[in-house]
């Protein structure tokens, strides 16, 4: 059997595959490491066949949806899945097949309503229902403590005790356990009676994972990171440095129109001068009154150089041609001592 592990800060996705017919499945992938991914299989001779995640995630974002894209694969999750994009739903005891390879399926409730485990010769890969010294938490959505009992106690801890346990996360560089070991050592584990294992997963006061909101949604349906929005604008709009600008500001330059898309009363505290004012909000509502001539020269600003980016990128969509962005913001504009200009626009 192939096997790769590939680990990103605390989240860990695996590269399973079949030796003598070169196909493999990635499990759990991460959207940072796509290309990672993508140089392993190359390098190992292996073809992936399958995209799956043990189950929707609320703290790093999947790569399945976007690998399904580029390389026409299908997703495979628990049929629980909310996520409208899942090509192939598995139930429990079911089975993918990579050539010689057998991943069996054990469905199991608790972190998630649609958490799964595989089972491939001699590992698991759990998912985040059994982590190395602990277990997935259980108060994010669909999560149920009753179920994590169940499906630790009744299924995943009664397996061959030589299984290597393999989780979807590890933080402190941990590449696999057994269950054996973690039936002797896990400390979450030690609950062994029903009452007290759902009370002391009920009283966990963990803090919540970071863009958990935005890591749902889009695993759940299919959109876009707003990383991912940036990257793709920034990927089709030229930028003019902070120097460049303040020059042409100076020279009196009236071939550029300086467009701030922040709102009122940041335009008012301080501006480029001789910028105008129009709100991202408002861009594609006022673009043809305030914007006439599409082949005008536009540079669009804001304070972090996030939106102005969005920005440009949309007035490109919108037949603007020339339009770019400011590389940085009215922030580092300010801390650079460049000229303001306060107040409504003239």
């Amino acid at each position: 059997m192939l096997f790769e592990q590939v680990a990103t800060g605390g989240c860990q996705s695996y590269l399973v595959g079949c030796e003598q017919s070169c196909v493999a499945a990635l499990i759990d992938p991460e959207l940072s490491q796509i290309d990672h991914y993508l140089g392993l299989a190359a390098r190992d001779g292996v073809r992936i066949r399958y995209l799956v995640d043990t189950h929707t995630h609320a703290d790093h974002f999947s790569a399945t949806r976007e690998l399904a894209r580029q390389l026409k694969l299908p997703v495979v999750m628990h049929r629980a899945s909310p996520a409208p994009f899942v090509d192939m739903r598995l139930a429990d005891g079911e089975m993918l097949v990579l050539g010689k390879l057998r991943l069996s399926v054990l469905h199991t409730p608790g972190h998630t309503a649609d958490s799964m485990c595989l089972q491939v010769e001699d590992r698991l890969f759990t998912g985040d229902t059994l982590l190395i010294g602990a277990t997935g938490r259980t108060d994010l959505p669909s999560g149920d403590p009753e179920a994590l009992y169940d499906s630790l106690f009744n299924r995943v801890l009664k397996l061959d005790p030589t299984l290597k346990v393999c989780p979807a996360h590890d933080y402190k560089g941990r590449t696999h356990s057994t269950i054996g070991e973690e039936l002797a050592a896990n400390p979450r584990l030690q609950k062994r009676e029903r009452a007290e294992f759902v009370e002391m997963m009920r009283n966990l006061n963990l803090t919540m994972p970071t863009h958990v909101t935005e890591a749902l949604r889009t695993n759940m349906s299919g959109g876009k990171t707003v990383a991912r929005l940036l990257a793709e604008a920034g990927a089709t709009v030229p930028f003019m440095a902070l120097a460049e600008l303040k020059a042409r500001v100076e020279a009196g330059e009236d071939d550029l129109i300086v467009l701030d898309v922040r709102e009122r009363e940041a335009y008012e505290a301080g501006h480029v001068p001789g910028a105008r004012h129009l709100p991202r909000g408002q861009l594609e509502l006022r673009v043809n009154q305030d914007l006439p001539d599409p082949t005008r020269r536009i540079l669009s600003c804001c304070e972090l150089g996030y939106i102005s980016t969005l920005a440009a990128a949309t007035l490109r969509d919108m037949g603007f041609q020339h339009a770019v962005a400011l590389d940085g913001g009215m922030k580092a504009w300010r801390e650079a001592g460049y000229p303001m200009k306060t107040g409504k626009e003239p």
